[in-house]
């Protein structure tokens, strides 16, 4: 299972900044190993986030995301503690959900 998100939610006036760091190697499927042989594609396919469970983004990503990608997005509406929920998804089947609360 992959390491866990880091996310920092802050408010600010009506609205919280949220940041998102994932720690994924996000491999494309078109870099060679030592021997030659192909690297199997392996990437983030979608990411989602919840405001108090309820939807605020759906982004469906490729192989050209850059290894442990970083995510910035405002969610308007939200204030401090509330709870805001990141999942991603990768190729291969693979989730994580993290968790934070805005400050």
């Amino acid at each position: 299972m992959a390491d866990p998100m880091r996310i920092r939610a802050q408010a600010q006036g009506g609205n919280a900044v949220v940041r998102v760091l994932m720690s994924h190697e996000m491999e494309t499927g078109q870099r060679k190993d030592s021997s030659g042989k192909t690297i199997p594609a392996w990437h983030i396919s979608n990411v989602t986030a919840a405001h108090n469970g309820k939807q605020v983004l759906n982004a469906e990503w490729g192989p050209a995301v850059a290894k442990n990608p970083f995510l910035q997005f405002t969610v308007k509406g939200a204030k401090a503690g509330d709870k805001i929920a990141i999942t991603w998804k990768d190729n291969k089947g693979e989730t994580r959900t993290d968790e934070a609360t805005v400050s």
